[in-house]
């Protein structure tokens, strides 16, 4: 898994609205990368709905967010217009960046193992450097634990 004090590996992906958004895109300013599983389940879209719930606070601060799954553009569009959505959704559906990021990976749930993106977080600064991870994230109150660690 991509550690403190790494730079952001370049990547460009696919936003809901299908128009390539690289890394680069970022630079200069902060942000959260997230990773999560799936559209449209219970924990993601607790997670979603929090990042939207509290995205002004976050624009306040000049803190972009960025969600990535291997969800492909169709249903990120679904899922931004059924949540409300306002920031960035980007697909992952070759699984490239979920890799490079050490996110996706061998899963577990109820006796069954499976490959999978683990809900993980990376808080990167202006210099494009991730300076908090967040490897194991709990979908409810994470997006104002994030907005805390950035403000302090």
């Amino acid at each position: 898994m991509i550690e403190v004090g790494d730079s952001v590996p370049k990547f460009s992906l696919n936003n809901s609205e299908g128009e390539k958004i690289k890394s680069t895109d970022f630079k200069g300013k902060k942000h959260i990368i997230y990773f999560y599983p799936k559209d449209f389940t219970p924990g993601c879209s607790t997670q979603a709905d929090e990042f939207s719930t509290e995205y002004k606070k976050f624009q306040k601060q000049e803190i972009e967010i960025i969600g990535i799954s291997p969800d492909d553009v169709e249903s990120h569009k679904k899922f931004c217009s059924k949540m409300g959505i306002k920031y960035v959704l980007l697909s992952d559906s070759e699984k490239e960046v979920s890799k490079l990021f050490g996110v996706w990976g061998m899963k577990k749930f109820m006796g069954r193992e499976y490959m999978g993106v683990t809900r993980s977080s990376f808080l990167v600064n202006e210099k494009g450097k991730i300076f908090k991870t967040y490897p194991k994230v709990k979908p409810k109150g994470h997006a104002l634990q994030v907005l805390k660690d950035f403000t302090e």
